[in-house]
């Protein structure tokens, strides 16, 4: 499959106003011309294609969520397992009602505080909504990117698009243009080059289905964000606390209710353990290991961010990741972060998944 690159940075205000363009017919120029290439690909969505787009949280690889036979194509494109859902995108807060009956004044402020935004709804699903979307369940994860091109993308397409992360299932989520002309060049019909992802890590799932708002997969957007809007609790579901896989036991009798709950996730090339205990001893033990493994002729590489550095650290990791498998390391030792805070939990969730859940204390 020849898959076009379109490039369509100038579209994103932050790459204008930070390039030196004295002239406003020649800014305006960009945009259009980034706007054209956009609306080439919200043809290729309309008419049943596969298309990766930037969004502020990672790239995402999208199709008509509505279309069953195009959906497929998403997971034959990246590998990915049938029963792993798929989070769909709209572009308006208006357009939910074409995915779900269900809308609580709780809904409602939530979609009003954090949309656009890196939250995911879990809901029940309008019969129409393909199974092979939801991963068989009777729910449907909807959210409203904020990323200038992943908005105009799916309002020109006209349809929501499901989209989850736009690499070969498995490997770390991509949070720069390269890295998904990397894994998905000629899989896909076409790959929106935009700017390197604001957030870096993938967005909050918050389940709405039970008596108690859920936290599926953790975020930057935190529970304790989640609870000052809706003025109650807002619960963490228990396998985000687990050490290990949380599939293992029941293996394939496990029901993933988001992305990112099942199956080997985020894995660099390299072997990968974290280092947890006080910062010292971390910093102590990451060069003595780093010098042994040297010493037998690895390569090593290392990930550890400053104390309380969290936002940074959800910005940084997927991309550390890649650049490590560009740099061919062996090993890689990575520093644990604080699962106190709200976003350093949810970075530490992604990186034990990476590590495959290999943890050194100290």
């Amino acid at each position: 499959m020849k898959t076009k690159i379109l490039d369509v940075r100038d579209l994103n205000k932050h790459n204008l106003e930070q390039s030196i363009v004295y002239d406003e017919a020649e800014a305006e120029a960009k945009v259009n011309a980034a706007l054209r290439k956009i609306d080439e690909a919200a043809e290729i969505l309309a008419g049943g294609g596969l298309v990766a787009f930037p969004t502020e949280t990672v790239y995402g690889l999208g199709a008509n969520a509505m279309d069953r036979t195009a959906v497929v194509k998403i997971f034959e494109a990246k590998g990915r397992p049938g029963d792993n859902p798929l989070i769909v995108h709209i572009a308006r807060a208006s357009n939910i009602g074409e995915l779900t009956p269900v809308l609580t004044p709780v809904i409602i402020r939530l979609i009003d505080n954090f949309w656009p935004g890196p939250l995911t709804i879990v809901l029940k699903k309008k019969p129409d909504v393909p199974d092979v979307t939801t991963g068989g369940l009777d729910t449907v994860a909807i959210r409203m990117p904020d990323d200038p091109v992943a908005l105009e993308l799916i309002n020109k397409a006209g349809c929501p698009i499901a989209a989850p992360s736009a690499n070969i299932s498995g490997r770390p989520s991509p949070t720069r243009g390269e890295h998904v002309v990397t894994d998905l060049e000629g899989k896909v019909d076409a790959i929106l080059i935009g700017s390197d992802c604001r957030i870096g890590i993938e967005s909050t799932v918050l389940d709405m289905t039970g008596d108690v708002p859920t936290i599926l997969r953790p975020g930057i957007i935190t529970a304790e964000n989640i609870e000052a809007v809706i003025g109650g609790k807002v619960a963490m579901d228990p396998a985000l606390n687990q050490r290990k896989d949380p599939s293992g036991e029941e293996g394939e009798n496990f029901t993933p209710k988001a992305p990112g709950m099942k199956y080997t996730h985020y894995a660099p090339k390299a072997e990968m353990t974290i280092i947890e205990g006080q910062i010292d001893r971390v910093k102590k033990e990451i060069e003595r290991l780093k010098g042994l493994n040297e010493r037998l002729g690895l390569k090593v590489g290392v990930i550890l961010f400053e104390e309380k550095e969290f936002i940074e650290a959800a910005h940084d990791f997927f991309a550390r990741l890649r650049d490590l498998d560009s740099e061919g390391v062996d090993l890689i030792l990575a520093g644990a972060l604080s699962e106190q805070d709200g976003v350093g939990f949810a970075v530490m969730n992604r990186m034990l998944k990476s590590a495959g859940y290999k943890i050194a204390k100290v």
